[in-house]
């Protein structure tokens, strides 16, 4: 498939070379919305205020932790235009082999279909909350995006660094106005 577009096409990849993300461990990831538009709700005296489309987005991630019981949810947080999470992926030692080669696929009870599916479950609620109540918005697309392509993620190595990155997620909307994913697109 590579030689069909010659990787003109190609985004490059931000995860980890070499590393398993079906694996487990603990992951701190970072997922944005399209050009940082704020599109959950606002920062109120350092608190998320969630508008309607950031209720379904926060109850759509936690029903994404219901569905899945090899994943585990550290801290969390839904801000104006992203969200920060602590995932542990835990197989209960059914974890798979950590040389296995990057694939071109994502691979099953991983921290990449567990986005993938939360990104999809999330537009999906949103846009039958439009339709139930005769909302003219523009539904989300490939051409109206909600999210920006991919998502960032750290692997957390030790107990002080899980540590530091707790106090960041829970933090975060009394540091709204320092955040560097904030941006001017309300």
């Amino acid at each position: 498939m590579p030689e069909k577009f010659k990787n003109r096409y190609r985004i490059p990849s931000n995860r980890l070379r070499g590393w398993n993300y079906a694996r487990n461990g603990h992951y701190f990831i970072t997922i944005v919305t399209y050009r940082r538009e704020h599109r959950f709700g606002e920062i109120v005296d350092g608190q998320m205020v969630l508008n309607e489309i950031g209720k379904i987005v926060y109850d759509e991630f936690f029903k994404s932790f219901e569905i899945r019981e090899e994943l585990f949810l550290g801290e969390f947080v839904l801000m104006p235009n992203h969200l920060h999470a602590i995932v542990i992926l835990d197989k209960n030692g059914c974890e798979l082999d950590v040389k296995t080669p990057t694939q071109l696929y994502r691979e099953p009870q991983s921290i990449s279909s567990f986005v993938a599916g939360f990104k999809s479950a999330a537009i999906n609620k949103i846009d039958d909350w439009m339709d139930e109540n005769n909302r003219s918005m523009k539904k989300f697309n490939k051409t109206n995006p909600l999210w920006q392509a991919n998502y960032h993620d750290h692997i957390i190595r030790n107990e002080q660094e899980y540590i530091r990155i707790s106090e960041y997620i829970v933090h975060n909307p009394e540091n709204w106005e320092e955040d560097t994913l904030k941006s001017d697109n309300q």
